[in-house]
């Protein structure tokens, strides 16, 4: 079980949400429901039908030891969960539960739904880092510090310099999540081999409105194509890594023998009271090197057999989670030590 311990340091509550079973469920019900109401609209199901499956999406409560039991065993949870929504939704219409939808289409689109929110939030976050970095400049720009070269002093540069080294990157990196957007958050649907076979000359209709009713974009299937996610997770590494660049130098700048910076509400040592330990810098270093090494891992999920991979599908929902809360961590706490840096005039 994750540490709740260690999350209050190098976690994010926010975007963990996002990744929560309930979190998850939620999505899948979601693109059960819009399914549905595609296929009704195309008339592949009747209106009832898609209002009978709207209804129990809606008020579903699901059996989580039964979800836990299948996922063992089936290594998904959805047909599982697929089960005991027919079984709620009726003998009448419950064959037209899932109708022409795999697995995968289910948890991918799901799994797109969430990265929307948290696309949005890691937008919003970068956005307000950006305003702090610049408040920062504005009061502080002018003066002068050491600059460094190979760990030793070399010429004299401007808090401006300084802190425009660490702006550009993150502008950089937020145009990036800004313009991956139509290749990201779009539906899966692709059926059991990817080629919509179940849905006959109705299949691009069907996604379409599916689209539609989720508020996603349109895409062929994609179900071994992965490079989308990957690509969102390295742009999510580069923003930590960025956020690293800031804690590093602020870690450097505040030390005693440097002073070039000062630090409200620095950690206390429990055997030298009189130490102000600069926490929130230290962990955006830490978690900058998490992510490098987790979407190195990632980019071994890109490598799927045939038409799906059950082994590279997996590491993915292993690995991508841990990334997104990462980055949620990390601009959290680069927005908290914005606030608490005072940059000091030189003697």
């Amino acid at each position: 079980m994750p540490s709740r311990l260690l999350d209050a340091l190098v976690g994010d509550a926010e975007l963990a949400a996002l990744f929560s079973d309930e979190a998850e469920i939620s999505g899948i019900l979601a693109f059960e429901k819009a399914l549905a109401q595609a296929e009704a609209d195309v008339g592949m199901i009747s209106d009832a039908a898609a209002s009978a499956i709207a209804a129990a999406c809606d008020g579903f409560k699901p059996d989580h030891a039964a979800l836990e039991t299948g996922i063992a065993r089936d290594g998904v949870v959805v047909p599982e969960l697929v089960r005991q929504l027919r079984e709620a939704v009726g003998s009448g219409h419950g064959k037209s539960v899932h109708f022409g939808a795999t697995s995968q289409d289910a948890i991918d689109t799901s799994l797109v739904l969430r990265l929307a929110k948290a696309m949005t939030i890691i937008e919003d976050r970068l956005a307000a880092l950006g305003r702090s970095l610049q408040d920062l400049t504005s009061r502080f720009g002018s003066l002068s510090l050491m600059g460094h070269t190979r760990m030793q002093e070399a010429l004299p540069i401007t808090v401006a310099a300084k802190i425009g080294n660490w702006t550009e990157p993150l502008q950089r990196q937020l145009r990036g999540l800004e313009g991956m957007r139509r290749n990201l958050l779009v539906i899966q649907l692709g059926g059991a081999v990817g080629t919509r076979e179940a849905f006959g000359d109705k299949a691009d209709e069907v996604a379409r409105r599916l689209a539609g009713h989720l508020d996603l974009g349109f895409a062929t299937p994609w179900h071994s194509q992965r490079d989308p996610l990957v690509d969102f997770a390295s742009v999510l590494s580069l923003i930590t890594g960025a956020t690293g660049k800031i804690g590093a130098d602020v870690a450097l700048l505040s030390q005693n023998e440097v002073g070039a910076i000062t630090l409200a509400g620095g950690g206390a040592s429990s055997a030298m009271p009189h130490k102000s330990n600069p926490v929130k810098a230290e962990v955006l270093v830490t978690l900058a090197r998490f992510n490098a090494g987790q979407v190195g891992t990632l980019h071994q999920a890109l490598v799927h057999e045939y038409e799906r991979s059950g082994s590279a599908w997996t590491l993915e929902w292993m690995v991508l989670p841990q990334i997104v809360n990462a980055t949620g961590a990390a601009l959290r706490l680069a927005n908290e030590l914005a606030g608490q840096i005072t940059f000091n005039a030189r003697a």
